[in-house]
């Protein structure tokens, strides 16, 4: 089965201010604020949702298709996408610009501020052909591609997962409803959930009309996987030594998508989305955990019971 996952390639560039924010913005002054924050260095890793989740792959063994833009600077980035086994042939670089960069500054609290630059991001890719066989995951990611994928989709009998994620605010209600009609999958979080309900002016079982299922997570409380009818709550796997959440949504989604790729149920392929995700907390960054399919099973078995497949 062909993988494709469409949404954003990004550098993340990380820096630690080994103080309060609160301590350094007075809240009668912020209508003419200037202020800095000397930094304790900065950490440059590789992220971007379409990145993150097609690494999360190739460590479980797939080689999905990123659909994506980059910019002039993304050499190191190329190098380590063929050093994971991931093809670059719908990956547009344009020139002149630079990749998609996010700058998050975390102070002593875990309060974070970030300013985003989408760069090549502004661009759109060159949209693969898609087949009935396919499995596309549409992530947040330039707006245009995304529309279009969806319609290639559904023109195509193409199975789709709609997660509009952080591109919310560039959307209205009326392109929201176009795009994710006829998804196999809607998959967010709780919030995201809750604003595209309200974006959209739809109940849940307008969303259900739309979608054949909804995947709701939920941080270190789970997942919820609900098809209309009823709902089953996944258990996130517990684990020791969690040492940053940032990408542990990404890395659900692809374990997510290689239960489908197997042709496993909904409920296993949660679980296996979890087990992921249970990795990726362990490591600083959201391309940086490793572990074999019989460490991964192991994790399985030790939460859910034998993975059958």
């Amino acid at each position: 089965m062909d993988i494709f996952v469409s949404g954003s390639l990004a550098y993340d560039r990380i820096m630690d201010f080994p103080g309060r924010f609160a301590d350094h913005i007075l809240p009668d002054t912020v209508y003419v604020l200037n202020v800095c924050f000397n930094i304790n260095g900065l950490v440059e890793k590789f992220g971007g949702t379409a990145g993150n989740i097609a690494y999360s792959l190739s460590v479980l063994g797939e080689s999905p298709c990123i659909v994506a833009s980059c910019g002039e600077d993304f050499a190191r980035y190329e190098r380590w996408l063929g050093q994971n086994g991931l093809p670059l042939s719908h990956i547009r670089q344009v020139s002149g610009v630079l990749t998609a960069g996010a700058y998050i500054t975390t102070d002593l609290d875990d309060n974070q501020i970030t300013a985003f630059n989408p760069g090549a991001m502004a661009f759109e890719a060159e949209l693969p052909a898609l087949d009935s066989s396919s499995l596309l995951l549409i992530g947040p990611g330039n707006k245009n591609d995304m529309m279009n994928l969806a319609e290639k989709a559904r023109l195509a009998g193409t199975p789709f997962f709609f997660d509009p994620g952080q591109s919310l605010n560039i959307w209205n209600g009326e392109e929201l409803r176009q795009a994710v009609s006829g998804a196999l999958c809607f998959i967010s979080n709780d919030y995201e959930l809750s604003l595209f309900l309200r974006m959209t002016g739809w109940k849940t079982g307008d969303l259900h009309g739309a979608v054949r299922m909804v995947i709701t997570t939920m941080g270190s409380e789970g997942a919820i996987l609900d098809d209309g009818n009823e709902k089953w709550l996944i258990p996130a796997v517990a684990t020791d030594n969690v040492l940053d959440p940032t990408g542990a949504g990404d890395t659900f989604r692809a374990g997510v998508l290689k239960a489908l790729a197997m042709k496993l149920p909904w409920d296993v392929a949660c679980k296996m989305g979890a087990t992921a995700a249970s990795f990726s907390v362990q490591h600083y960054g959201t391309q940086e955990h490793k572990f074999s399919w019989a460490e991964f099973c192991l994790r399985y078995e030790k939460a859910y019971g034998p993975l059958e497949c």
